[in-house]
C-alpha cells in the first residue's frame, strides 16, 4: 500500500502545470494571506485536524520515515484526500500554501527523513508555529525526490514574517527579510521573477504569464502598504485575487485572516463568499474528524455546517477528484483507495505533541 500511495503523490502532478498565486499584506499588525488555486477541478473539502494525532509518513517500502504527533490543530484545503493537504492555516496563525514551480529539484535521499509533498505540507502545520520554525526542520526531515511534485511554497506565520521556500538543485532557498523585497509567489523562481518586473510594476507587457501576475499582485501589495486604502483588507485581498484570475481555471479563492484566525473562501460554482473561524472548532484529538465539501450551497459563517468525515466521504471525494482531473492525472484505483484510508492510521495521543522520531518502513 506504500508504495501504491508513493505513485499516487508522484502522478498527481505529472500533469500541465497550471498557475496559482499567492501573496501577504501587512499593516498595522493585521497581516492577511491570499491564494488562488488554478487546475481542472474545483472538488475538495476544507478539513479540520486535530492536535495530539500519532502519524507516520508514507514512503516506499524500505525507506526512512518519521513519526510525530501534531502539536497544532489546523484546517485545511484538500483535494486528495485527508492528510495530503494543498494548503492550509493552524491553530497559531501558520499558513503555508503550494505552488508549481517548474524547476524544483528535491534533495537526494541522504541521513533525513523522508515524507510527500503534500503530506509535508501537513507536517508543518502539525510541528510549527513560526516561519522559522518551518525552515528549521530542513535539517531534519525532506521531501522525498521520488514522491514529490515540483513545487514551491510562500509560508506566512502570525508576527507577520514571510518566507518563499523553494528547493533549487537539491536543496532549500529561503527568500525573507530583507531578501522577499514581496511577499508574492507565483510560478517563477522568486529572484527570477524580481528581476523580471520592472519598478512601476505594470500589469501588462510581461510574455510570462506568471511574470505578469506576479507584477499585478507586487503592485497591488506594495499599494496597500504604502496607501490608505478604503477596503477592509480581507476585501483588498479578494481584490488581488480577482486580478490574478486565471477565469475558469480559478477554483478556488482562500483569504487567511491571520490576525483573527479565520479564513474567507469562494469556488468557481459558488461565488457567495463563506467563512469560519479557527476558534470554533475543537481541535482535541478524540474528537471526530469533521470536513466541509466546497460543493456545499450555504453561504456566510459555515462552521456549523462541517460534518463527520469517513472513509467513503474520502474516498469518493479522491474518486471525484481524480475523474475531473481525466486526461492530466492517470491513477490506478488502488492507488486512489489506499490515499482514502490513510487517516484511519493516524491515532490519538493523550498528552502534548511530541518531538519527531526517526522510523525504518
Amino acid at each position: 500500500m506504500k508504495k501504491l500511495v508513493a505513485l499516487l503523490l508522484v502522478v498527481l502532478y505529472s500533469a500541465y502545470a497550471f498557475p496559482c498565486s499567492t501573496f501577504l499584506l501587512s499593516k498595522n499588525g493585521h497581516h492577511v494571506f491570499g491564494r488562488n488555486y488554478d487546475w481542472v477541478s474545483g472538488n475538495g473539502m476544507v478539513m479540520v485536524n486535530a492536535r495530539g494525532v500519532a502519524k507516520t509518513s508514507f514512503m516506499p517500502a524500505g525507506g526512512k520515515g518519521i513519526s510525530w504527533v501534531s502539536c497544532y490543530g489546523s484546517v485545511t484545503f484538500n483535494q486528495f484526500g485527508k492528510e495530503f493537504p494543498h494548503g492550509g492555516m493552524n491553530e497559531k496563525g501558520l499558513v503555508i500554501e503550494l505552488m508549481w514551480l517548474s524547476e524544483t529539484r528535491y534533495p537526494e535521499p541522504d541521513e533525513r527523513s523522508g515524507v510527500n509533498v503534500l503530506q509535508w505540507v501537513q507536517y508543518q502545520l502539525d510541528n510549527c508555529a513560526t516561519v522559522e520554525e518551518v525552515i528549521a526542520t530542513d535539517k531534519t526531515i525532506r521531501i522525498n525526490k521520488e514522491a514529490g511534485a515540483p513545487l514551491h511554497f510562500l509560508v506566512a506565520d502570525a508576527a507577520g514574517n514571510a518566507a518563499a521556500i523553494e528547493f533549487i538543485k537539491g536543496r532549500m532557498v529561503v527568500q525573507r527579510g530583507n531578501d522577499l523585497k514581496y511577499p508574492v509567489l507565483t510560478n517563477t523562481i522568486y529572484k527570477v521573477a524580481l528581476q523580471q518586473i520592472d519598478g512601476s510594476k505594470k500589469a501588462r507587457g510581461y510574455k510570462d504569464n506568471s511574470v505578469e501576475r506576479f507584477a499585478t499582485a507586487c503592485r497591488m501589495v506594495e499599494h496597500y502598504r504604502m496607501n490608505t486604502i478604503k477596503e477592509q483588507p480581507v476585501d483588498y485581498a479578494f481584490s488581488i485575487l480577482n486580478n490574478v484570475s486565471q477565469g475558469s481555471y480559478t477554483k478556488w479563492s482562500i483569504v487567511y485572516d491571520i490576525t483573527n484566525r479565520q479564513i474567507h473562501f469562494v469556488s468557481a460554482d459558488m461565488q457567495q463568499r463563506r467563512h469560519i473561524s479557527l476558534r470554533d472548532f475543537d481541535f482535541a484529538c478524540n474528537t471526530t474528524p469533521i470536513a466541509f465539501a466546497l460543493s456545499d450551497r450555504r453561504s456566510g459563517d459555515v462552521s456549523k455546517y462541517f460534518t463527520t468525515l469517513t472513509v467513503e466521504q474520502n474516498k469518493k471525494l479522491i474518486e471525484q477528484s481524480f475523474d475531473e482531473s481525466a486526461g492530466h492525472i492517470n491513477i490506478q484505483r488502488a492507488a486512489r483507495h489506499a490515499a482514502a484510508q490513510y487517516f484511519q492510521q493516524v491515532t490519538c495521543e493523550s498528552g502534548e505533541g511530541r518531538k519527531p522520531q526517526s522510523s525504518t518502513q
